[in-house]
């Protein structure tokens, strides 16, 4: 098993995925790709990328697998069973799912893996496309510490704020937890911005007073002037974000905590989605909020 230079498959090509392939393919490393929809990898290919088949495929010639999925459907589907990446990917190998996914998936893959001599880590992410694409990401990561050190480098070519947080499943409780902070101060950003333009004021001069002051936040500076300038497209999909706080609920739920700024969050992107904004980037709340 090589870890000095490792061939590496990535699995997802999406509005993330794409961009952190790049990063790990620019880096000068040997890379396969996969995504359901072929298209998608067209770039990659170009770039220098080699095309796969399926997961399975990825799995036997890669020394690590990455995963960058929508859903822990998605992720079980690709992980399990004999077409999947533990039963294919050689020993000593390592997996590692940058899906945000469910804390308990992450350690049913870490432990069927270790039956199988092959080593996981789950590592999910936030900085949306921009961060992907400036591999400014953060990412928060939960398995083996020696395991995580040997995925670093490649880790670093996807992010700057990497951070080990403990055994499997850690990293998606902290992701967890970013998505929390992100739901509450979500709807503190539109609200401020529907209010600066109800109010009269230059919601971009506003925006200038206040994204440096007590009130910053990476969404403030990041999605507020899309909401501005009325761009709604997807750095992160409101779909994808309810499944992100659906899994925060339940989590909280089974840890007796009360969550209501999460469960108001997630009942306004409820009816964001049911309106057909479910593909529509996660700022798409500020319409709603300035009907």
């Amino acid at each position: 098993m090589k870890y000095d230079n490792p061939v590496i498959g990535f699995i997802g090509l999406g509005v993330m995925g794409n961009s952190m392939a790049s990063n790990i393919l620019k880096g000068g490393y040997d890379l396969l790709v996969y995504n359901r929809t072929k298209s998608k990898g067209d770039n990659l290919v170009a770039e220098g990328a080699k095309w796969k088949d399926n997961p399975a495929d990825i799995a036997k010639e890669s020394d690590i697998v990455i995963s960058m999925v929508g859903y822990p459907q998605d992720v079980e589907e690709i992980y399990f069973g004999k077409d999947g990446i533990i039963e294919n990917i050689k020993k000593g190998g390592i997996v590692v799912d940058m899906t945000t996914s469910k804390p308990s998936l992450a350690k049913e893959i870490y432990s069927e893996a270790k039956e199988k001599g092959v080593y996981s880590l789950d590592a999910p992410v936030s900085g949306g496309d921009v961060g992907a694409k400036n591999a400014a990401l953060s990412i928060m990561v939960g398995g083996d510490k020696e395991v995580f050190e040997k995925v670093l480098p490649v880790f670093k070519l996807m992010g700057k704020n990497i951070v080990w947080q403990g055994e499997a499943g850690a990293g998606q409780h902290t992701k967890m937890c970013n998505q929390i902070a992100i739901a509450g101060n979500m709807m503190g950003v539109c609200e401020t911005m529907a209010y600066a333009k109800r109010s009269g004021l230059d919601p971009e001069r506003v925006l200038k007073s206040i994204e440096t002051g007590a009130a910053s936040s990476w969404s403030l500076s990041n999605l507020a002037p899309r909401m501005i300038n009325g761009d709604f497209e997807p750095g992160f999909y409101v779909k994808h974000f309810i499944k992100d706080m659906n899994i925060a609920l339940s989590e909280a739920e089974n840890m007796n905590l009360d969550t209501p700024a999460l469960k108001l969050a997630k009942s306004l992107y409820d009816k964001l989605e049911k309106e057909g904004n479910g593909s529509s980037g996660t700022q798409v709340l500020y319409k709603l909020i300035d009907r």
